[in-house]
């Protein structure tokens, strides 16, 4: 553990939990945390999307399986990069997580993956709905460092990006 006065993405980090890791933030910030853990709510709400809107079955389970891909995009990064998590005195971790390493965050990438193929389907652009509050909870948790939250916002688009055009493009073409 680092001891002294933070530095750097570290005092970035306290400084975002002194202004904003209220009781009732971090509540919010656990639900997302729990409803993004494996891009589980995601993938579910994208099936929720295929039940529901029977026309478009097949590019919402296209979409549901992107969102999944972007989640294990960002875990094999991990496994590549291996940063830890933040650890200082001046961090509170408020939420356990599935491992110890933190760039990119698989909760960024799964959330901004699922915002950009989502929006293709429905109409409505969720991006500013549905990313900045999760890499802020993130953040709120402490258990990122602002760069992963940013990087993972970063994968999550360019995996939901690419698909949401590859798969325009295919249907297009039928």
């Amino acid at each position: 553990m680092l001891e002294g006065k933070p530095s750097g993405e570290v005092a970035l980090l306290s400084k975002v939990q002194g202004a904003i890791a209220r009781p009732a933030t971090v509540k919010a910030a656990r639900g997302l945390s729990h409803f993004g853990e494996h891009s589980a709510g995601w993938f579910a709400a994208g099936l929720l999307g295929a039940a529901l809107d029977k026309p478009r079955r097949r590019e919402w389970l296209t979409a549901s399986v992107g969102v999944v891909g972007a989640h294990a995009a960002s875990i094999a990064v991990k496994r590549v990069v291996r940063r830890p998590r933040p650890e200082h005195p001046s961090v509170r971790v408020l939420v356990g997580t599935p491992s110890k390493l933190s760039f990119p965050s698989s909760h960024a990438t799964s959330t901004t993956a699922a915002a950009v193929l989502y929006s293709g389907l429905t109409g409505r652009n969720l991006v500013p709905a549905l990313v900045p509050p999760m890499l802020a909870s993130r953040l709120v948790l402490g258990v990122h460092y602002p760069t992963d939250v940013l990087a993972g916002a970063v994968l999550g688009g360019a995996v939901g990006g690419v698909l949401r055009r590859l798969t325009s493009r295919n249907k297009r073409s039928r």
